[in-house]
C-alpha cells in the first residue's frame, strides 16, 4: 500500500531536550510563588506533595501504562493546600497552568532541534500527511514545539498526558491514525526508544524508522525496526525504501 502519512515522537526525535525534574530550584521558586497565594511550604513540602498527588494520579487510573496529567495535579494540589476561602477556583483559573509551565520551564536546561530536522520535515510535508504521538504533557509540548518553530507542522498531536497512559499503548498511535485518517500499513512512525516507539508502533502495523539519537532505549529483546538512522537527515532514504 502507497506511503501516505509519518507520524513523529517529539523528544529525543525531533528536539534534543535535557530536563531534570528533581532540580532542587523547581520546588524552592514554586513555594516562594505560592506564598503570594497565601501556601506556606517548604520546598521539600511543594516537592513531595507534588509527587503525592501524580501518584494517586497515576493510581487512579487504572491503566497498564499510567500517565498523569500536570495541569490537573497542580490544580488538585492548590485545592488541597489554598487557604479556605481562595478554594473551589474555576476551570478557567490560569494559576495550575501557569505552575505546570513553571514547574517545566525550571527543570528544562537544554531544548533544540536535531541537525537538519526542520529542512527534512520542510521536504516530506507537500508530499505526506504528518502527526506526532508522544509521551508528556500538551502545556509543555505545545509550547516547546512552537519555542523550536515546528508548530502547525502536524496534525493531529496526541500527547499522553491528555489520555491518561503513554506509549507503547496501541490507544495513542490508534488515535493520531484516526486523526489523519489512515490506516497503519500507510504510515511510518518515527522514533528513538525500542520499546516505547518501535515495538508500540510495529505492534498494529505502521512501518518503523528508529532514529538512535542521543535519548532513548537501543534495544529491546525481539524487537527490530524496518530502518535505522543515526542522523535525522537520513530520514530522506529511510522513506524512499520504505514507500513502496
Amino acid at each position: 500500500m502507497k506511503l501516505k502519512g509519518i507520524i513523529f515522537d517529539i523528544n529525543g526525535t525531533l528536539t534534543d531536550i535535557l530536563t531534570d525534574e528533581g532540580y532542587e530550584e523547581i520546588f524552592r521558586a514554586i513555594s516562594h510563588f505560592l506564598t503570594y497565594r497565601g501556601v506556606f511550604l517548604h520546598r521539600w513540602e511543594v516537592r513531595d506533595a507534588y509527587s503525592r498527588i501524580m501518584d494517586e494520579q497515576r493510581k487512579a487510573g487504572g491503566e497498564k501504562y499510567p500517565e498523569f496529567d500536570a495541569v490537573s495535579v497542580w490544580r488538585e494540589f492548590l485545592t488541597r493546600y489554598l487557604p479556605k476561602p481562595k478554594r473551589g477556583f474555576k476551570a478557567s483559573d490560569p494559576a495550575p497552568r501557569f505552575l505546570a509551565e513553571m514547574y517545566r520551564g525550571i527543570s528544562r536546561f537544554r531544548l533544540s532541534l536535531y541537525p537538519e530536522v526542520k529542512a527534512v520535515l520542510d521536504g516530506l510535508r507537500p508530499h505526506y500527511k504528518m502527526a506526532v504521538v508522544s509521551d508528556g504533557q500538551s502545556a509543555w509540548a505545545m509550547p516547546e514545539l512552537k519555542a523550536v518553530g515546528l508548530d502547525g507542522y502536524f496534525n493531529p498531536v496526541i500527547v499522553s498526558g491528555d489520555f491518561g497512559y503513554r506509549k507503547p499503548d496501541r490507544r495513542l498511535f490508534h488515535a493520531a491514525l484516526t486523526g489523519m485518517g489512515l490506516t497503519p500499513e500507510e504510515v511510518i512512525f518515527v522514533g528513538n526508544d525500542m520499546y516505547r516507539d518501535i515495538y508500540g508502533a510495529g505492534r498494529i502495523g505502521m512501518k518503523t524508522v528508529f532514529f538512535s539519537s542521543n535519548q532513548g532505549g537501543k534495544e529491546m529483546a525481539g524487537v527490530s525496526p524496518d530502518y535505522i538512522i543515526y542522523r535525522f537527515d537520513e530520514l530522506r532514504q529511510a522513506v524512499d525504501f520504505l514507500k513502496e
